[in-house]
């Protein structure tokens, strides 16, 4: 069975969109692994000056943008969505 255009783009989108969610859970599972790590490591080498907070907080700024690329991308995608209203509509037309 052949799928129509518009099933396509929905099936290469939803796929897209999969692989933009794992993509981010895999990065925060990273993140939430080397956290403790990079504690550790801090207070053992050099306990006086707690350096672990500024790759802590810059790495939790890249996956808060992270998590805003991926999640939020979905409310503000009317582009998006005009776009492929009006690409449906000139086909029709041209029909």
């Amino acid at each position: 069975m052949e799928l129509s255009y518009a099933q396509q783009e929905s099936y290469l989108s939803a796929k897209k969109r999969t692989k933009a969610i794992k993509g981010f859970y895999v990065h925060l599972i990273i993140y939430c692994l080397f956290v403790p790590s990079i504690i550790l490591f801090n207070l053992r080498f050099t306990p006086k000056f707690h350096w672990f907070w500024i790759s802590i907080i810059g790495w939790g700024i890249n996956i808060y943008f992270h998590w805003s690329s991926v999640f939020r991308s979905k409310k503000m995608n009317f582009m998006k969505k005009w776009e492929q209203r009006k690409i449906n509509e000139l086909i029709n037309e041209q029909n």
